[in-house]
């Protein structure tokens, strides 16, 4: 059992070390950047953007079935980072959650209260033995009735709060000392400059250049409430645009 000075409180979930850390909580948010993925969130003054990788693993696998961003309701979107399978389950439990809501009160969820409600099950898997934490962390993005444009993030520890802009993976350091250069003056993001910003701090981080192929873009905006994904060619679009710009 001597395993330094760790020793034996990382093999529980429920038990606190003598430095109060929650080692297997810990180790979740380093299977999050262990994915290799890095996903970027931008709010604009009347839109809100994710942007993150899109690898595909094998060869033989068809390409447009290889997606983390989903659906959780019409007008509330997500992209998931981290384990794949992880990933599915939350996103079915928060359209589950999504719906049970919509059949009881009679109108749609806000992605506020969404997000709270998965933080507090992400909460519950990290005091229950016979549960493990998730090893994915979701932000999701809506145009929020009263306050517009949202950016929340929400992790296996089950913390939650909302953002300007955020990053998560592989890479969330470097993303995020960039966003906050960047958005140090509070600039009022227009939607075509919140997606190339979204995009420019992906390809800076990981000091890449990206072909339309290689990224997924969501988007929400005032005028098109509902979420929706960047086709490629629209997506070759944005990124003409960071060339030329540069």
């Amino acid at each position: 059992m001597s395993r330094g000075s760790n020793a034996g409180f990382d093999r529980h979930i429920t038990i606190f070390s003598p430095d109060g850390r929650l080692y297997q909580v810990e180790y979740a948010f380093k299977a999050i950047s262990q994915s290799g993925l890095t996903s970027v969130g931008v709010r604009g003054a009347d839109s809100v953007v994710v942007v993150t990788q899109k690898k595909v693993p094998d060869k033989l696998l068809d390409s447009s079935t290889v997606t983390n961003m989903f659906h959780l309701t019409p007008r509330i979107g997500c992209v998931m980072t981290g384990h794949t399978a992880d990933s599915r389950s939350q996103v079915h439990r928060a359209r589950v959650e999504a719906g049970e809501w919509k059949y009881k009160f009679g109108y749609d969820i806000t992605a506020d209260v969404l997000c709270r409600r998965l933080a507090d099950i992400s909460q519950v898997y990290t005091q229950n033995a016979e549960m493990r934490p998730l090893g994915c962390c979701m932000i999701l993005v809506a145009i929020d009735p009263q306050h517009g444009p949202v950016l929340y993030k929400c992790d296996p520890a089950g913390y939650y709060c909302g953002f300007r802009a955020t990053a998560v993976g592989a890479k969330q350091t470097e993303a995020n000392s960039y966003l906050e250069k960047k958005l140090k003056k509070k600039p009022e993001l227009s939607h075509d400059r919140a997606v190339q910003l979204a995009i420019s701090c992906l390809s800076s981080v990981l000091s890449l250049d990206f072909k339309a192929t290689e990224l997924e873009v969501g988007v929400v905006t005032k005028d098109k409430p509902k979420f929706r994904t960047l086709s490629e060619a629209e997506i070759e679009a944005h990124l003409i645009a960071i060339a030329e710009r540069e």
